[in-house]
């Protein structure tokens, strides 16, 4: 079936992610793009609605983005976000000015916005009321420009002391333009607004379920594949092992899956992994012991961009020689998912934070073709299809890993022992925190809601591992001098991994984890706890 769908054109904010994630969450299927396609691929496009993000530029001069004009005659609801609604203004006729010559302050954070209008976009949606009966919205405002003048044919929908114009309606066409986020968690009504646009102003229905998503898939898989083999490799995480099950699902025996034990995996986790695919699956797998490769590649190299590219090279290496092996193989399956592929593609007019081994770096001659079933699926939505196809709920919501495994998670060069003894460590962080469940004593101490009183500290939080320092400290066992190595843990509590929390876990948890892992892991000797947020800090440490 042909899905109703929205397209977001990205002008380089580093949350556009979020908006198509509150847009699927709506069960509504929906595409970013960048803000510069041709006016041929909007128009064939097929959009019920398009969405313009916000960006890091000035629609003040003359050589920022703008929106290709196709946008705004197609005939179709258009909402501008931020950077989005102040291009919006421009191109059709309003002004735009930066704080400076408005003479005005810049606005940054929390804000409480009033609702105007009566509009199709925000009537009946606040978060409070004035006594003069004015409807408010607690909202998160990131900009240095506004929109002093409104184009022809708009009204007013939102204001604020320090910003008049703070959302604009055409109600005639369905333009909207907001200057504050409604993607981010920060906006406690964000979700009712997009909700709003992409249902009542776009008229999309709630159509973007995964039962249909896994028919839908294994057609498409099928048609793509026809007869030949697919070669897969299964790391074990989340994405990989639920792209094993949906290409299996979809072609049976004519996969192969290829587990490379480099080392750098969780404890026992190729036990794990050949346990619930080769023997309760019944898919094919090839387990391959490319530890003493990947470990003499990475002798001497301590940055993480250069590990993580050394990782994934020996990973399509490892791959290569084994589809030589297997001659009837013409596919490499992967489990990218949207966020990588956003990520690591890098985006016009922002930064590329970090590159993933799944995605781009495949060598021009490689012999196979690409097959990446999930790369339209963001973490949760792949996660729901995992469910749904069978797989256990305790792996399917295992915390995420990175693809590069430890790799990233032993800072400095990566030895065969601090492999070890990180493994060991991380076994007990994550042992714990699944024996340890909220207590009411936890929840008046304002650390969990009592509605999570009884939960794990696992499922409690949304990742949680431990760190490898490159460094020594100086200790005491009995009686003796000693001198080892620090292991720091990480636990952080978020919605959508762009932006996270540290995790306020109970002292007597803390205090378990380091205790067990300092008798019971000979060479560590000090554990320390990660209170660091995203931003400023990523949530994992390379």
């Amino acid at each position: 079936m042909a899905h109703q769908k929205i397209l977001i054109l990205d002008f380089g904010s580093q949350v556009t992610q979020l908006i198509a994630r509150r847009v699927r969450e709506a069960k509504v299927f929906c595409e970013i793009h960048p803000y510069d396609v041709s006016a041929d691929f909007i128009r064939d496009y097929g959009a019920q609605g398009i969405i313009l993000s916000g960006g890091p530029n000035s629609v003040t001069t003359d050589d920022t983005p703008r929106a290709p004009a196709v946008v705004f005659e197609l005939g179709v609801p258009v909402l501008g976000i931020c950077y989005g609604m102040q291009t919006m203004a421009q191109q059709l006729g309003g002004q735009v000015m930066t704080a400076e010559a408005a003479g005005k302050a810049r606005e940054f954070g929390y804000a409480e916005v009033r609702a105007h209008g009566h509009t199709a976009l925000l009537n009946d949606i606040a978060d409070f009321y004035t006594d003069e009966g004015h409807g408010m919205l607690k909202v998160w405002m990131s900009h240095g420009d506004s929109v002093m003048a409104l184009p022809p044919g708009f009204k007013l929908m939102a204001s604020t002391p320090a910003c008049p114009i703070a959302g604009m309606a055409d109600e005639t066409r369905h333009f909207y333009g907001l200057q504050f986020h409604p993607e981010v968690t920060h906006t406690a009504q964000g979700r009712a607004i997009l909700d709003r646009f992409v249902h009542g102003v776009c008229g999309c229905g709630a159509d973007w379920v995964m039962g249909d998503y896994i028919s839908e898939a294994v057609r498409s898989i099928q048609q793509q594949v026809g007869q030949e083999e697919v070669i897969l490799g299964l790391s074990g995480g989340v994405d990989s092992s639920v792209a094993a099950a949906l290409i299996h699902r979809a072609i049976g025996r004519q996969l192969t899956c290829v587990f490379v034990d480099h080392g750098l995996l969780r404890l026992n986790e190729g036990d794990l992994v050949m346990d619930m695919f080769a023997r309760n699956l019944g898919v094919k797998v090839i387990r391959v012991d490319a530890v003493a490769a990947f470990m003499d590649k990475l002798a001497g190299v301590s940055d993480p961009e250069q590990k993580r590219k050394i990782i994934g090279k020996e990973f399509v290496e490892v791959f290569q020689a084994e589809a030589q092996k297997l001659p009837a193989a013409k596919w490499l399956a992967q489990g990218t998912i949207y966020p990588d592929v956003i990520e690591s593609a890098g985006k016009k007019g922002a930064h590329n934070i970090k590159s993933h081994h799944n995605v781009g770096g495949l060598p021009a001659d490689m012999h196979l073709k690409l097959l990446e079933p999930l790369r339209e699926l963001f973490k949760d939505e792949v996660r729901e299809l995992g469910v749904a196809l069978g797989l256990p709920r305790e792996m399917v919501y295992r915390h995420p890993f990175p693809g590069p495994g430890l790799g990233v998670r032993i800072l400095g060069e990566v030895k065969r022992e601090s492999a070890r003894l990180l493994q060991q460590a991380d076994a007990i962080f994550i042992d714990e925190l699944r024996a340890t469940h909220a207590t009411p004593r936890d929840a008046a101490a304002g650390l969990c809601p009592e509605a999570d009183i009884g939960k794990s500290w696992y499922d409690l939080t949304s990742q949680a591992f431990a760190v490898f320092l490159p460094v020594r400290s100086v200790g005491v066992m009995g009686d003796g001098r000693t001198y080892e190595n620090v292991v720091a843990l990480r636990a952080v509590i978020t919605s959508d991994f762009m932006t996270a929390h540290w995790a306020h876990l109970p002292y007597e948890l803390l205090a378990r984890v380091a205790n067990r892992i300092i008798n019971e892991v000979r060479g560590l000797n000090r554990v320390v706890y990660d209170i660091s947020g995203k931003p400023p800090a990523t949530i994992e440490w390379e």
